[in-house]
């Protein structure tokens, strides 16, 4: 789960499939069923639904851990701790080197934590050039770039586009936290 939507969502169908929800945050639930009637593969189907699944082993957990903290930092705290590097950040937080998190997150994943952490930083730029409040030099400096060149540079990599293009209006969408 990458934002409140999802764990709205999920708290729903859940209710809804007849399992009683203790808590529920980002990246976790702590629910309540009957063993009887629900199996890890029945609910793993329910969450599958949803573009959710259950996590079990500590590796899936930590890569897991790792996401909601990026989100949490870009996204949510909108990058207040830039003058952190956000390796520095994740070693606080999660207690384990860099190179041991990089190396989880590689092994389960189809991209590195390095990208990971760039594409959620360009999917965040989006949604504030979309807001127009504040200009490029300060979206910049909130997302810890050296210059306005660096970011406009690392957008059109990742994007394919320039930042005036999308600005203008150009055919590149907006994707979801969770799907970054």
């Amino acid at each position: 789960m990458a934002s409140n939507c999802c764990v709205i969502l999920l708290r729903e169908k859940l209710e809804e499939a007849g399992i009683a929800v203790e808590d529920i945050s980002l990246g976790s639930a702590k629910i309540d069923y009957d063993q009887d009637e629900f199996d890890h593969e029945k609910i793993n189907l329910i969450l599958g639904e949803y573009g959710f699944s259950l996590l079990e082993s500590k590796d899936e957990i930590l890569v897991n851990e790792i996401k909601i903290a990026i989100i949490e930092l870009i996204h949510h705290m909108n990058n207040v701790n830039s003058i952190v590097r956000k390796s520095d950040y994740l070693v606080e937080k999660l207690g384990f080197s860099y190179p041991y998190l990089s190396r989880v997150f590689s092994d389960h994943e189809k991209t590195t934590l390095e990208k990971y952490i760039i594409n959620q930083k360009i999917e965040r730029i989006k949604h504030l050039l979309d807001d127009n409040e504040y200009s490029l030099s300060e979206i910049a400096y909130m997302m810890d770039y050296s210059s306005v060149q660096y970011l406009s540079n690392q957008f059109r990599k990742i994007t394919g586009i320039t930042v005036s293009q999308y600005k203008n209006g150009s055919e590149v969408s907006v994707r979801g936290i969770e799907d970054v």
